[in-house]
C-alpha cells in the first residue's frame, strides 16, 4: 500500500458541495485541502485500511496533504488496540493537526482502559506550544476523567493553561461546561474564585446554562457568576 493510493480512492470519493460546506466550519485551513467526503465514509475506509498490513506506510507519510488524509489518519489511529504502539502513533501525528475537527475526531478506544497511565502523557501534551496539541489534552480530560476517575486536580490542569488561541480556549470551556454537568461541586468554585480568563469564564457558564444537564436552579445561579 502507498500513500498515493489512498489518495486517489479518497478523489474518487468527494463530494464538491459537501467541500463547500465543510469550509465554512473549517475557515482557518487552505480551502483547497478539503476534499469533501462525509464521516461515515472515512470510518468505513479507516476500518477497510486498518487491516492492511502495510498502512504503516500511511501513517508514516507526513506531513499530509488533505484534511480528509488527516482525519483517516485519526480514524486509524484511533482503532490501535495496543496502547504502547497507539500512543506513539498519536504523538507522531498531533503536531501535524491543524484544525479542530482532526482534533476533536482522534479518540483513540485503548485509552479507555488505560487512564492510570495517560494522565501523564495529558501533562505533557497541555505543556505542548502546538495548539491542537493543548486541545486534544482538555479533550482527554473531558472524554476521560470526568466520570469514576476524576479529581478536583484535573480541574487545576485545565484552568491553569493560559493561552490565547482560540481553539484551545474553546475547549477549556467545554471542559468546564461539562465538568458542571458531571462534578458541579468540585467544579462550581473555579468560577467562584474569578481566577479563570474572562473570555473562557463567560463561555463556559453560556455553554453550561444551554446544557440540559444542569437544573435550572443551577443556572440561575451561574448567571449570577457572569463577568
Amino acid at each position: 500500500m502507498h500513500a498515493t493510493n489512498i489518495a486517489q480512492q479518497l478523489q474518487d470519493l468527494r463530494d464538491d458541495d459537501y467541500a463547500a460546506f465543510q469550509r465554512k466550519l473549517i475557515p482557518n485551513i487552505n480551502p483547497a485541502s478539503i476534499i469533501g467526503i462525509r464521516t461515515p465514509q472515512l470510518r468505513q475506509l479507516a476500518k477497510l485500511l486498518s487491516k492492511d498490513e502495510n498502512i504503516h506506510v500511511f501513517l508514516q507519510a507526513l506531513p499530509h496533504s488533505t484534511f480528509e488524509e488527516n482525519q483517516l489518519h485519526s480514524f486509524i489511529i484511533s482503532d490501535i488496540r495496543d496502547y504502547i504502539h497507539c500512543l506513539e502513533e498519536v504523538n507522531l501525528f498531533l503536531p501535524h493537526v491543524d484544525n479542530w475537527a482532526t482534533c476533536d475526531q482522534l479518540s483513540p478506544k485503548v485509552f479507555r482502559k488505560h487512564h492510570a497511565e495517560l494522565i501523564s502523557s495529558i501533562r505533557q501534551w497541555l505543556r505542548s506550544r502546538h495548539e491542537y496539541t493543548v486541545r486534544f489534552g482538555i479533550g482527554m480530560l473531558l472524554e476521560h476523567y470526568l466520570d469514576c476517575d476524576f479529581s478536583p486536580a484535573h480541574l487545576s490542569l485545565v484552568t491553569s493553561v493560559r493561552r490565547n488561541e482560540y481553539y484551545i480556549r474553546m475547549m477549556q470551556a467545554w471542559y468546564l461546561a461539562t465538568a458542571l454537568a458531571k462534578q458541579y461541586d468540585a467544579t462550581i468554585s473555579c468560577l467562584q474564585s474569578a481566577g479563570l480568563d474572562k473570555w473562557v469564564h463567560n463561555k463556559a457558564i453560556q455553554k453550561a446554562i444551554e446544557s440540559r444537564r444542569i437544573t435550572d436552579e443551577k443556572k440561575q445561579y451561574l448567571k449570577t457568576l457572569k463577568r
